[in-house]
């Protein structure tokens, strides 16, 4: 398997954790905002969603399809039982971790927002995407690590073909409108704790895996047809916007996905597959942010909507003052304190005091069992000389 950091998959699910919250302060602005369990403005802005329809058909299959390319880097260096192991403590902790501690906020936010009676509510909400994933790791597994024992075989090679025609990639889509005819999704976009939003998110998430797997065919494809899937895109958003009204057949919307997907991936390894300080940071901040996001804007919601400003500049201050909270929790709460880091899918980092006294205590252990062999041994030569 290839051993080649890859920045410009790091850079888009930073990006996609952001965009993601953008989305989020969007619905907020929306009349139906309740319907979905979101605080609502008592002000509408219809066209704050007009960008936000060509966003949510592929920003949470992105997601998927960058968390499938994920595995395969996280399998590099594992077998199956330490990436159980290690998916486990950076998928399944924080997630049973934010439906009893996480989502309950959020919750009651929102019931003393509204006055209604306070109550404990533990639930996915917003982290659905983090169940989905584990079940598609415990599911693909197996089949992952055949493939991973075959990196020379005859599947990557067939894989390797046919990613290296532009058609290749958009062949998979094949399979996207394949689960819509079968699931037949009230809306594309519904994603959360649905049958479209678990079979969807499967595909992606194992063709993330295949993307990768099939080497650097894929990414040369992408890169030299990026333009072709936008343009794809572009008509296909257009169509539907035109003659449909954002919400166009099931299978339009699926190649539609897809090929705003590939147009991503395509400028991402352009332009930045780089190493960078900023990188580094916000890719571990992303995970973090994305699970206490929700609870951070409700509570931004509750004091900046009754305020007496125009509609625009609410959402103005709500994006900053949710960001710069969520900036504030995580470098100074989350990352400061060693027992929530990997409540929150940080690896705990020993502080150097604590450091110290771990080597500290290992050298005094290891000095014990040292004494302790030489005793064994002094006492097995005695023994031997007496008889």
């Amino acid at each position: 398997m290839t051993s080649e950091r890859r920045h410009d998959i790091d850079w888009l699910r930073v990006i996609a954790i952001g965009l993601l919250l953008i989305y989020h302060i969007a619905i907020i602005f929306q009349p139906w905002a309740m319907f979905i369990g979101f605080i609502r403005s008592e002000e509408s802005v219809a066209t704050l969603w007009t960008p936000m329809t060509m966003l949510n058909v592929w920003r949470i299959p992105l997601l998927f399809f960058v968390s499938g390319m994920g595995l395969y880097f996280a399998m590099r260096k594992r077998n199956w039982k330490q990436l159980l192991l290690e998916r486990t403590k950076r998928i399944l902790l924080p997630f049973t971790f934010g439906i009893l501690a996480i989502t309950p906020l959020h919750m009651f936010i929102f019931q003393k927002y509204y006055h209604m009676p306070l109550s404990y509510y533990p639930h996915q909400g917003h982290l659905w995407f983090l169940g989905n994933i584990f079940v598609y790791v415990l599911i693909l597994l197996p089949l992952y690590y055949y493939l991973k024992t075959h990196d020379t075989g005859k599947i990557k090679n067939a894989l390797s073909t046919l990613m290296s025609h532009p058609v290749g990639p958009l062949l998979i889509s094949l399979f996207f409108v394949l689960e819509v005819f079968l699931v037949k999704p009230q809306q594309f976009a519904l994603y959360a704790q649905t049958w479209h939003g678990f079979f969807n998110g499967f595909l992606a998430f194992f063709f993330g895996f295949l993307f990768v797997y099939s080497g650097k065919t894929f990414w040369q494809t992408v890169l030299k047809w990026r333009w072709l899937y936008v343009g794809l895109a572009i008509i296909l958003y257009g169509i539907r916007f035109g003659l449909f009204g954002i919400e166009a057949p099931g299978y339009l919307i699926a190649i539609e996905s897809n090929c705003w997907i590939f147009g991503v991936f395509g400028f991402g390894y352009t332009y930045l597959n780089k190493p960078s300080k900023t990188l580094s940071y916000l890719s571990q901040a992303a995970y973090p942010v994305y699970i206490i996001h929700m609870f951070v804007l409700y509570a931004s919601a509750m004091f900046i909507l009754p305020l007496g400003i125009p509609i625009l500049l609410k959402f103005i201050c709500l994006t900053a003052f949710t960001g710069l909270a969520c900036y504030l929790i995580y470098e100074f709460i989350i990352t400061r304190i060693g027992f929530l880091k990997p409540l929150f899918g940080l690896k705990w980092k020993l502080y150097n005091g604590e450091k110290q006294k771990f080597e500290y205590n290992s050298a005094i252990k290891k000095g014990f069992l040292n004494i302790k062999n030489r005793l064994d041994s002094a006492l097995k030569d005695v023994s031997e000389a007496d008889k």
